[in-house]
């Protein structure tokens, strides 16, 4: 019997969680391993806690586990500050090289290896569906988490493309739950105003609120995944996440026969999604252009 260890960063009761988990025992099955019978997982949510990755990441190390699978930057630090030995695989990481949890993304050279889930330069992408959906949108706030490194390069990435788009952007920063109700009024007070809600552990647990204060103050709102357009809404442009998960069973698998993490490489996402919530756009007052129509991989009516 072998012992995965999961250290996640959303709720256990969140069905977007549910679902990833579900994607990786499945990818798991696929390579011969069965939960209760020769692997056993172990599960932690840390719902977006510092406090829980920290007493999370102790608890799992401490089971002994075989590898862990970690979701986010702060899981990985906080297993990596309890463990440099037991291998870790990770989902939902930004920057792993500049974060300091691997030497480089061809050969990590420590512990952890796994999947990076965006290329910062494509989150300008978001300020371009934001504008093609909603074409009378000449301010945008992007949401982002300042105490991740990967909000200064969102939002960088999104200003290179606003004069050109003819938007004026600024951030919007969010630290703790407290802050998202305040943050989203604001931005709604200045006439023909929209959203950018970029990816982040806080935004994931409380994506719902999210998602209900932009329908609240008439926002169009782009996210930075497929969950939140089929949560309301009303488009999303971002990775395929439970793919991500089925990979990352892949890994685990080929680490638990004898690879090792430091020779594996991190690997980009091969999949992004472009999702449309008709049924906000109405709400919203928009007209969706045939255009993107086309383009999007889901439309939701």
């Amino acid at each position: 019997m072998r012992r995965i260890g999961a250290l996640l960063n959303l709720a256990a009761d969140d069905p977007m969680g549910q679902a990833r988990v579900a994607a990786f025992v499945q990818g798991l099955q696929a390579a011969g391993w069965s939960d209760g019978r020769n692997v056993r997982i172990d599960t932690r949510w840390a719902a977006a806690d510092p406090g829980n990755y920290r007493k999370y990441a102790a608890e799992l190390i401490a089971l002994g586990p075989d590898i862990v699978l970690a979701s986010t930057t702060a899981a990985v630090a906080q297993l990596q500050q309890a463990s440099r030995t037991v291998p870790i695989v990770f989902i939902s990481v930004i920057d792993p090289v500049g974060s300091g949890l691997i030497a480089s993304m061809a050969r990590p050279g420590g512990n952890a290896t796994g999947f990076t889930s965006f290329e910062y330069g494509l989150s300008a992408k978001w300020l371009e569906l934001l504008k093609e959906v909603a074409p009378r949108v000449t301010r945008a706030g992007v949401l982002r988490d300042p105490a991740l490194a990967s909000g200064p390069a969102y939002f960088a990435a999104v200003q290179s493309v606003a004069p050109s788009l003819g938007v004026d952007v600024s951030p919007v920063n969010v630290r703790d739950a407290s802050e998202i109700e305040p943050a989203i009024a604001a931005v709604a007070r200045s006439a023909n105003s929209g959203l950018i809600v970029t990816g982040s552990a806080l935004v994931a647990v409380h994506r719902h609120r999210i998602i209900a204060l932009a329908a609240r103050h008439k926002l169009p709102a782009v996210y930075a995944e497929r969950s939140y357009a089929n949560d309301g809404g009303l488009i999303s442009y971002g990775p395929d996440f439970l793919d991500q998960y089925r990979r990352a069973a892949g890994y685990v698998d080929r680490i638990l026969k004898g690879e090792k993490p430091a020779g594996l490489p991190v690997l980009a996402p091969t999949q992004y999604d472009l999702v449309l919530n008709l049924k906000t756009a109405k709400a919203l007052g928009l007209t969706v252009p045939d255009s993107l129509l086309a383009r999007a991989d889901e439309v939701i009516e």
